[in-house]
């Protein structure tokens, strides 16, 4: 992958994180969804705004991982990528138009 292809992936991935829900779906899990409405949002919140990425959580520069402290406790965000229909792998994250973003967050348990 080129340094123009992994520059493209990680800025899709930032605006799809920050809350552009057209490239995209978001999923929380079982103890994600366990919280209060309240608590769900202040940790969405933390998700939206985190840009600790570094060579030790980040290697690939794609920003599709990151670790938040919330109430005492790790919590994870993953992204992965699919074709349109959310079927099968994306061939290319970096073309929006064909690749779709899911947003994954979890308890650090759950992974």
């Amino acid at each position: 992958m080129t340094t123009a292809e992994v520059t493209t992936i990680a800025d899709l991935n930032d605006r799809f994180r920050k809350g552009d829900r057209t490239l995209g779906k978001h999923m929380a899990s079982a103890r994600v969804n366990a919280l209060t409405s309240e608590q769900q949002q202040e940790l969405t919140r933390l998700v939206r705004v985190f840009n600790d990425f570094t060579e030790g959580n980040d290697p690939h520069g794609e920003h599709d991982f990151g670790a938040v402290e919330f109430e005492g406790e790790k919590w994870f965000f993953k992204l992965d990528y699919f074709d349109a229909e959310f079927e099968y792998g994306a061939e290319d994250p970096s073309d929006p138009h064909y690749c779709r973003r899911l947003l994954t967050i979890m308890h650090s348990s759950e992974y």
